[in-house]
């Protein structure tokens, strides 16, 4: 896997004590019980490790849509 989608697995262990082995690109942040918050913090972190500024967009729904979302940031 992508250097971002590793980051995006760590950030979810870190703040949510999920088994990074459940994780896949196409679970929903709701199946890992990621509320809103989690997503606020996770993004944070996410702009200060790849020093880009994230704008949440309707439809990141899935740990791949945000993978995405970042790739199209950072071009």
């Amino acid at each position: 896997m992508n250097e971002i989608y590793q980051k995006i697995v760590d950030t979810i262990v870190d703040a949510k004590g999920v088994d990074a082995a459940a994780i896949t690109p196409e679970s929903s942040f709701k199946d890992l019980n990621v509320d809103s918050l989690d997503i606020a913090e996770m993004v944070m972190t996410l702009e200060d490790e790849f020093g880009i500024t994230i704008e949440l967009e309707e439809g990141v729904a899935t740990v791949q849509d945000l993978v995405n979302l970042i790739e199209r940031i950072k071009g």
